[in-house]
C-alpha cells in the first residue's frame, strides 16, 4: 500500500497478515535492527538526589556524528500520559534522536521505505527510565510509542530540521497493513 513520495523516497506499507509487535531489539547492536537505525546506550548517574544523565554527545558517537556543524537542530520534548499511543508518523526528510527520560516506552519502528533490505520490517524496543537507550530514526521508518507502567513517559528528541507539517506523514495506530498488537504481551 503506498504511503508516499517525496524526493526520490517512496513510502508504502506491507501488509502483515499476523497480529505481533514483531522483532523485539535487546541489544543496541542488535543485527536485527531495521536499515538505518541506530541505538545506544545512554549511562544514568544515580544519587540519593535523583539522577543525572547525558543525552546526546553531538560529534562524540556515531549515532550524533552527522550533526556536527549541522545549520538546523531542533530540540523538543513530549509529555505523555500511562497508557497513551502516539503513533505512528513519518518523516521524507528529517532524522529523529529520541532519548525517553522518564517512565517507559514501548517504542515500535516500522521501515516504510520500498527498496530498503529491511522494508517492512517491524522493531519493538523498550526504553526509557529502565533502559536508557538514545535511538536513531532515520527519514522513512515510521515510529511511535507506547506508555507502558503507571507513570507518564517524557521523550527528549532532537531533529535535525526545524518543525515542518509539510514533512510529516500519519498512519492510523491499528492501521491494518501495520497489524500491531499494542495489547500487554506478557499477560
Amino acid at each position: 500500500m503506498a504511503v508516499g513520495e517525496r524526493n526520490g523516497l517512496r513510502l508504502s506499507l506491507v501488509n502483515r497478515p499476523r497480529r505481533d509487535i514483531e522483532t523485539v531489539i535487546q541489544r543496541p547492536d542488535s543485527p536485527d535492527l531495521i536499515a538505518g537505525v541506530e541505538v545506544e546506550a545512554g549511562l544514568v548517574h544515580p544519587d540519593d538526589r535523583g539522577f543525572f544523565t547525558e543525552l546526546f554527545r553531538v560529534g562524540a558517537t556515531s549515532l550524533t556524528r552527522r550533526l556536527v556543524g549541522h545549520a538546523t537542530l531542533q530540540a523538543s520534548a513530549a509529555v505523555s500520559y500511562p497508557g497513551i499511543i502516539k503513533a505512528l508518523h513519518f518523516h521524507f526528510e528529517q532524522t529523529d534522536y529520541w532519548a525517553p527520560v522518564l517512565g517507559m516506552l514501548q517504542v515500535v519502528l516500522c521501515d516504510l521505505r520500498e527498496g530498503s533490505k529491511s522494508h517492512g520490517m517491524v522493531n519493538t524496543l523498550y526504553a526509557g527510565t529502565l533502559r536508557p537507550w538514545r535511538v536513531k530514526i532515520p527519514p522513512g521508518v515510521g515510529h511511535g510509542y507506547k506508555v507502558i507502567g503507571g507513570e507518564p513517559g517524557v521523550l527528549v528528541y532532537l531533529t535535525d530540521r526545524f518543525y515542518n507539517p509539510q514533512d510529516e506523514g500519519r498512519l492510523e495506530y491499528d492501521h491494518p497493513f501495520l497489524n500491531y498488537d499494542w495489547e500487554l504481551q506478557h499477560k
